[in-house]
């Protein structure tokens, strides 16, 4: 009989930590959760396989790939448009116990705002803005994981911003219509005593 636990538990030391952002991952590349749970599901089961040949020291960067490539062979097979589905999770904030009900509207109106222009982004963009801005990995490692070069990191990254920006702009004008906005002229005589 052969002795496993060794491996199991260097595997989940290793693996383990990283559920979260390879659910984070699986969920704005599926943009289903339950397609996500399976995709990461999958994934581990993957890793698990092959963890014997991981060697290198960077088991998040390893699994995040993993769940990529996973993800995408599985929208490869669907080849048909993308499942969506309601995402209602704040994204870039996190509301506090402290704040006001306006405030906590406006918070949750802008987190709806941008996880709407995250969702409108091509794959290949939102994933590029998922691992490094939730996810927070370096250039170098968002180009392990999706085994492009880091300047095309950089540049996708850039056009991805630029979209999100576009679309929230839009949002913003959209949502403002009807409400009392002053628009202050953009020449340079306006002072603020």
């Amino acid at each position: 009989m052969i002795d496993t636990a060794p491996e199991t538990m260097n595997f989940e030391e290793a693996v383990m930590p990283h559920l979260d952002a390879a659910y984070n991952l699986a969920r704005w590349l599926t943009r289903n959760e339950h397609d996500a749970q399976d995709m990461v599901q999958e994934a581990y089961l993957r890793a698990f396989r092959f963890f014997g040949g991981f060697h290198g020291t960077d088991a998040r960067a390893w699994l995040l790939t993993i769940v990529r490539n996973t993800c995408y062979t599985w929208l490869k097979r669907k080849q048909g448009p993308e499942f969506t589905c309601d995402f209602e999770e704040a994204v870039m904030t996190k509301e506090s116990d402290e704040l006001d009900p306006e405030s906590s509207h406006e918070l949750k109106v802008q987190s709806q705002l941008i996880n709407e222009a995250i969702e409108k982004l091509p794959v290949e963009f939102r994933e590029v803005v998922i691992l490094r801005e939730l996810e927070e990995l370096s250039y170098k490692e968002i180009a392990a994981i999706t085994g492009i070069p880091i300047g095309t990191v950089m540049s996708r990254l850039s056009r991805a911003r630029k979209r999100l920006l576009v679309y929230l702009r839009g949002a913003t004008r959209v949502d403002l219509r009807g409400t009392n906005v002053v628009q202050v002229p953009a020449s340079g005589n306006n002072r603020v005593a």
